[in-house]
């Protein structure tokens, strides 16, 4: 398919030259002002910007009066994720809809409402008649994040009732989108697949009414529609892990945003997508993954501390990968001593990695998670812990999983708008204010001067 536009504008490269010479500002002006760029100060802790029920992450704790770091929590409406995921793996059942009941309704269902829930979203895993035809399969994307935040928006255009913003209405499209989200990506990939990368099968599998949320994911993404069980749990488990993480997020704060100009369903969780696409939020597990790609062929004994830590070294110098003195997958802007989401990860892919014959692959991803902290701790002053995150350990499982790497932020996206929908519902139910913060202008007054005088 041909491009309407190239991305070769030679033509404005002396008006981009004039954007950052005039765009800059000062670094010493924000201490000078005392603003907190990306809205954290310099141990990490967020500037307050509102309250919520849905999620807490705890990473601190008061001993002696005094707020010390401690190992990371994550709670959905007060529960903490472990308890909920580990009577979920004692039970063999999967709980990815559990988790959509508690952050939409606050509370934990019991049997039959779950049953209940689970068959209204079963029912709503319906696209309109025509519509992948019509808005998935006409312009494929080559990025399946703009392929489903378009395919969102077009859902606008078959609502019957698209700007009521009363609470039922919203609920009922938030219900909608969350069924149909694993269906949007799924299919927003197999169309990219065949006529963007050019592979010679499409096939298009429609959802299994009795299947859960991530047994219909990889049916719908394979072929022959087969997966093992142990696959199909760890899909859950990793979304559930993502369906939330607290109000200050990017994606979940853009929702807020959004959601408190007044505007619709649709226009909100594009914006959201929007946000979570970018590479330093839900794109952070491609990083990774490519990282480890690097690492892989660069480090010729995956078990050799010394020669995994001369690595990571070169990682921090910024001589090795892409050069970013990162090393992608450890570290988090709230967690110091761990964080919870990995820890719950961690013991599932070991499990998955010897079904796959991956033992290896795994030994050398716990190997860096392992020394990586020891390696910033030694090179770096830092004001907090570090240990790693939940993207560390997920591209590898979607990995093994056969999911394909363009499909990484998607499902990513496919468990958070569950938590964005909460986010939704909690903004209008509290009807605030327009969120608006202020900017302070540091640019000097200057004095116009006519055209002809210039």
């Amino acid at each position: 398919m041909k491009k309407f536009y190239s991305g070769n504008a030679p033509e404005l490269e002396k008006y981009e030259k004039r954007c950052v010479e005039n765009g800059a500002i000062e670094a010493e002006l924000y201490t000078k002002y005392s603003v907190n760029r990306g809205l954290r100060d310099l141990n990490g802790k967020g500037v307050l910007t509102g309250l919520t029920e849905i999620s807490e992450i705890q990473s601190k704790e008061t001993v002696n009066g005094e707020s010390v770091p401690c190992n990371g929590r994550l709670f959905y409406r007060g529960y903490d994720v472990k308890e909920i995921i580990a009577d979920i793996t004692k039970s063999k059942r999967f709980g990815f809809e559990e988790t959509i009941y508690i952050l939409l309704f606050g509370k934990l269902p019991n049997e039959n409402e779950l049953n209940e829930f689970k068959e209204v979203l079963a029912n709503y895993r319906e696209l309109p008649v025509s519509f992948v035809r019509d808005f998935i399969m006409k312009a494929p994307s080559g990025d399946i994040m703009n392929s489903l935040a378009r395919s969102v928006l077009a859902l606008y255009s078959y609502d019957e009732n698209p700007d009521n913003t009363s609470v039922g209405n919203v609920l009922r499209q938030s219900i909608r989108l969350i069924s149909l989200f694993p269906l949007l990506s799924v299919y927003g990939y197999q169309a990219y697949n065949y006529y963007v990368k050019g592979n010679s099968s499409f096939f298009i599998h429609e959802p299994k009414h009795e299947y859960s949320t991530a047994e219909n994911i990889l049916y719908m993404l394979r072929l022959d529609g087969q997966f093992t069980e142990l696959e199909a749990q760890l899909l859950d488990l990793a979304l559930i892990l993502h369906a939330e993480h607290g109000g200050g997020n990017n994606s979940t704060f853009t929702t807020h945003v959004v959601t408190s100009s007044g505007t619709d369903t649709y226009s909100a969780i594009a914006a959201a997508l929007g946000s979570l696409k970018g590479p330093k939020h839900g794109g952070a597990n491609i990083k990774v993954k490519h990282m480890f790609n690097d690492i892989k062929a660069q480090v010729k004994d995956w078990n050799d501390d010394e020669e995994i830590r001369a690595f990571l070294l070169k990682l921090l110098n910024k001589e090795a990968f892409d050069r970013s003195g990162l090393i992608y997958g450890i570290g988090h802007a709230v967690y110091s001593l761990s964080d919870p989401r990995a820890e719950v990860f961690k013991g599932f892919v070991e499990k998955l990695a010897k079904e796959k014959g991956l033992e290896n692959e795994y030994k050398l991803y716990a190997n860096i998670e392992r020394l990586a902290p020891e390696v910033i701790a030694e090179k770096r002053k830092i004001y907090k812990g570090v240990s790693a995150n939940v993207d560390f350990y997920s591209g590898f499982v979607y990995d093994m999983l056969g999911i394909p790497e363009e499909l990484f932020t998607p499902i990513f996206a496919d468990a958070r708008i569950a938590g964005w929908s909460a986010h939704r519902l909690e903004e209008i139910i509290n009807a605030g204010k327009i969120i608006r913060p202020a900017y302070m202008n540091v640019q000097p007054r200057r004095r116009y001067v006519e055209l002809k005088e210039r």
